[in-house]
């Protein structure tokens, strides 16, 4: 049985994506979905869109092998609801998948299932989850992350990566295939959701790290290692790290291969130089570095993207 936890205010398609995936994967599969979805109050519980998704009261926690819990705007009153933290709690204790999507995470670190454990959320949210949720080792650039038998997402769309994932355990990777096809989708995404996330569009980076940002863009063939960043922003390495994830969402080193990233990309597509020059200079070094990082980051490698540009 599938369990899809709701409350006011849920993200429809942090629910709906995940719903969608083991529907279609268990009719593929040639068996009868068993999916529930249910919340502390039950009957027409209404999402942040004004849609509403009917939902059953919490049952017992045994017939449930897997939960999902939906992120949204209703999140923090949902982390507050002793009654939806203790049917999550009972659910984790049987040793069962556990699962969010977007900021559901918040909800997960509130019923104690993410201390000391790896996971990821939302971009917008990082800030916000480190200040309230500092025993927990989040890793703001992974699309989803799981750590034993709790899994989580970041926004809204990746909790359809996190069902895709899960399917593949479930069922193997001949099911999940069919599925991501049925779903026209990839069944692996390619990249982190840095790649999504307004924060890493550096070409005017503000905030406090603004003016460390613009000087890093102006040195890419520098080696930049966190130490150096920390040094130019009067701060020990390990107190930047954390303060930089706080105030941007990445890690220093993901931030700067994204500047990288975005430097030599606009030089691939609007240039004839090549490849190898351009690594140098943008600091890659080495043009296979370069390749893999575009291949990360846009699932394709340098070449294809100047095939394309001179296409369009």
């Amino acid at each position: 049985m599938i369990g899809i936890l709701i409350y006011p205010d849920f993200q429809i398609l942090d629910a709906a994506g995940p719903i969608s995936v083991f529907e279609i994967a268990a009719r593929i599969s040639g068996t009868a979905p068993a999916i529930r979805v249910s919340s502390a109050i039950p009957g027409a519980v209404r999402s942040s869109s004004g849609t509403e998704m009917l939902a059953r009261k919490f049952g017992p926690p045994g017939a449930i092998t897997t939960l999902i819990i939906a992120g949204g705007d209703g999140v923090e009153a949902a982390a507050r609801n002793k009654c939806t933290i203790r049917f999550v709690q009972a659910v984790a204790k049987r040793g069962v998948r556990v699962a969010s999507v977007c900021s559901g995470t918040f909800i997960l670190a509130e019923a104690g299932l993410l201390n000391g454990k790896r996971a990821t959320t939302h971009w917008q949210r990082t800030r916000q989850f480190l200040a309230t949720y500092p025993d927990v080792k989040l890793e703001p650039d992974r699309i989803y992350v799981r750590d034993g038998n709790i899994w989580s997402s970041a926004g809204i769309t990746a909790g359809i990566d996190l069902a895709l994932a899960m399917v593949a355990e479930d069922y193997g990777d001949h099911i999940v295939q069919k599925t991501a096809r049925q779903l026209v989708l990839y069944n692996r995404r390619s990249g982190g959701q840095s790649q999504f996330s307004s924060l890493l569009e550096l070409k005017a980076p503000s905030g406090r790290f603004g003016a460390l940002l613009t000087w890093a863009r102006e040195h890419l063939d520098a080696k930049l290692t966190v130490e150096d960043l920390a040094e130019r922003a009067g701060m020990s390495a390990r107190h930047f790290a954390r303060a930089f994830i706080a105030e941007t969402g990445s890690t220093p080193s993901k931030a700067i291969e994204r500047l990288r990233i975005e430097v030599a990309r606009a030089r691939v597509q609007s240039s004839s130089e090549a490849i190898e020059r351009v690594a140098q200079a943008t600091g890659f070094r080495d043009p296979e570095r370069m390749r893999r990082a575009f291949i990360r980051a846009f699932g394709q490698p340098p070449q294809s993207l100047r095939r394309a540009a001179r296409a369009g």
